[in-house]
């Protein structure tokens, strides 16, 4: 199959519910107003394709020429393209997921049919229930609810 080779990136990132692979950055959000049949959905200019990760581009073409892996991004795979109907018309579509857990993540548009969605080409979305904001699980707080020596002398 391959060596899979998955990137870190710097700072905050949206992230794999699964596996927490990082996956986008909030730099490229586009736009949190998006819905799909499981729920919301986020819009990104790149999925993994940031300014801070262009050094990535050389892994994946190192992995496209050696192991002669179809179209895939670090820490994505782009998966078959394929006509979708979707709530803003026909669209040309391919499911994206996760190289590390393989859970499909999303997708990425390639074409859209009607002129008002043609700003969707080439951006991906990230199902808000697969992915998580890195803020949602880094700063878990615990809370003791045994009460203290000071609950102990008001009652």
């Amino acid at each position: 199959m391959g060596r899979i080779f998955v990137v870190e990136l710097d700072g905050r990132s949206y992230r794999c519910k699964f596996c927490r692979t990082h996956l986008a950055l909030p730099d490229d959000l586009v736009s949190r107003s998006f819905h799909c049949r499981r729920g919301k959905a986020y819009l990104f200019n790149n999925a993994n394709e940031s300014s801070k990760s262009r050094k990535c581009a050389t892994f994946e073409a190192l992995n496209r020429l050696l192991f002669r892996i179809p179209f895939s991004r670090v820490n994505i795979t782009v998966g078959a393209l394929e006509e979708r109907v979707m709530l803003s018309g026909m669209h040309t579509v391919a499911d994206i997921f996760c190289c590390c857990c393989g859970q499909i993540v999303g997708w990425k548009y390639e074409a859209a049919h009607e002129k008002s969605q043609k700003y969707k080409e080439g951006k991906f979305v990230l199902e808000r229930g697969r992915i998580v904001d890195e803020i949602d699980f880094s700063s878990e707080v615990y809370i003791d609810t045994r009460p203290s020596m000071s609950d102990g002398e008001d009652a």
